[in-house]
Order: structure tokens, then C-alpha cells, then sequence
């Protein structure tokens, strides 16, 4: 399938999504939704595809926003649509039963923040900027970009961010529990792919079952977690890369997990 607004690579059972509107700072209109839409569920569907990079084309920007020309035309009507577009591909991020890293190489503003809170891991060169400026425009965030900060960060850093619309640089997004890392821009790729390969290599029932665990556990009942925790560990014990990855320790070697 091709893709206007994409570019995609493979390797290692990594595949790499990159945005590419240089021009327009990666920014997301309909179209590069659309693309990522139908590249993400590919790439679920795809079992060869173990784990999934997001990035952006150039030095600039992971992704500078929402495009605001599309934005400034929208009705009413036309904006709650293209809200609800933005949150369904969010939230299929967030839910996807395999790891979504984020390697944000430039700014990361308003919808290009969202997109990086919807994946679950995030990775930041040092020269990224942060930030949710959409209240500078007259509007607020609209890709959930208000629940996953305060679920991140808490309510004080989420208002102080939403309301005043003012970035800030990787550094301090890692102190405050919004980056993983922070990384030279020359260091970004090595470093991503190479825990996007420690994770590919990874059981991955594993990795499902801890993804789905986390995320679901963290919207509900410690007691209704716990209980789908159990689920996803007995599945894990039913697999054949179970008894691999527990041989593999007794027998002091690497282990070699097929996915099955």
C-alpha cells in the first residue's frame, strides 16, 4: 500500500512509520491520519512486525501539530469529527498489543504531542521541544492530549501545560515522566532501534500481555487488574516460548522466542 505522507521501513522486526511533510513540519492533516490509520492496523496485522517506531522526516519536528489550515476553515461540526479521527488513531496506539515508540526528533507540539503520549514508550533527542500550544490559537487540545498528560503527569503539570500553552525542552519532560530518555539528535536512531530490537526479540504474549495489563489496569479496580494480570500470565504459561525462555535460564543460555 503506498502512503503520500508516510514512509516505511523494516528491519529486524521493527517497522519504522516516519511522517513526512518536511514542508509543513510533519504536521497532521486528514490525510497523514488516514495513512497512519491504515499503516498502524497493517503493521497489527502483520506478524512479522514485532515492534513500531513513530518518527518525523527532517531535523525540525517529530510532528509540530494538528495543520492548522485544515483547522481554521473547520466548522463545528467539521472539528468534532476531526477530533473524534484524531482520538481513534490514539487510542488504537495506546491499545495496540505491540510496543509503539515514539523517537521524537524535533518538536513535539499539540497533536504531535498527543501522538507521542499515545505511544508507550518515547524517546527524545536532546534539541525536542514539548508542549500542547493549541490555547495560543483559541482552542485546546483535541487527541486526547488532556487525559493522557494528566494521567501522565498529574493534574497541577497538565493545567500549568494546557493553560498557558508554553513548551518545554526534553530534559525537563524527562523529570517529569513524559520522555523515557534523552539522547544527542546524532544518538536518537541507534538508540531507539536498539531497544526497539531488545523488544522485538522479546516473547510476544509477553509483551501483550504486559502492554494490555498496564493499560487497561491503569484505568480500573486494583482487583479487576489483578485478575487480568492472572489471565495474561497463565497465557503466557501455555506458550512454547514459556518453556523456551525458562530453559534457556536453566541451561544458562540466550533464549530463542518464536511467538508461539
Amino acid at each position: 500500500m503506498s502512503h503520500d505522507n508516510l514512509l516505511i521501513d523494516d528491519q529486524d522486526g521493527v517497522r519504522t512509520l516516519t511522517i513526512n511533510r518536511p514542508d509543513k513540519l510533519n504536521a497532521l492533516n486528514r490525510q497523514t491520519l488516514l495513512e497512519l490509520f491504515q499503516a498502524i492496523t497493517q503493521a497489527h496485522g502483520d506478524d512479522q512486525v514485532r515492534v513500531i517506531v513513530l518518527t518525523g522526516s527532517g531535523e525540525k519536528a517529530f510532528v509540530a501539530g494538528a495543520d492548522i489550515g485544515e483547522i481554521r476553515d473547520q466548522s463545528a461540526v467539521q472539528a468534532r469529527a476531526f477530533s473524534a479521527m484524531g482520538q481513534n488513531l490514539m487510542a488504537i496506539i495506546q491499545n495496540l498489543d505491540k510496543p509503539v515508540i515514539a523517537a521524537i526528533n524535533g518538536f513535539a507540539l499539540g497533536g504531535g504531542m498527543e501522538l507521542a503520549l499515545a505511544c508507550h514508550l518515547r524517546i527524545a533527542s536532546d534539541k525536542a521541544r514539548l508542549g500542547l500550544p493549541e490555547i495560543k490559537l483559541g482552542i485546546m487540545p483535541g487527541f486526547g492530549g488532556t487525559q493522557r498528560l494528566l494521567r501522565l503527569v498529574g493534574t497541577t503539570r497538565a493545567l500549568e501545560m494546557s493553560l498557558t500553552g508554553e513548551p518545554i525542552d526534553a530534559e525537563r519532560a524527562r523529570e517529569m515522566g513524559i520522555v523515557n530518555r534523552v539522547v544527542t539528535p546524532d544518538a536518537l536512531k541507534a538508540e531507539v532501534m536498539q531497544l526497539a530490537t531488545q523488544l522485538a526479540g522479546s516473547a510476544p504474549e509477553a509483551v501483550s500481555g504486559i502492554l494490555q495489563a498496564v493499560n487497561q489496569g491503569a484505568d480500573t479496580d486494583l482487583n479487576t487488574a489483578l485478575a487480568l494480570e492472572t489471565a495474561r500470565f497463565a497465557l503466557c504459561c501455555s506458550t512454547e516460548d514459556m518453556r523456551e525462555g525458562t530453559s534457556a535460564f536453566l541451561e544458562k543460555r540466550q533464549p530463542e522466542f518464536q511467538g508461539r
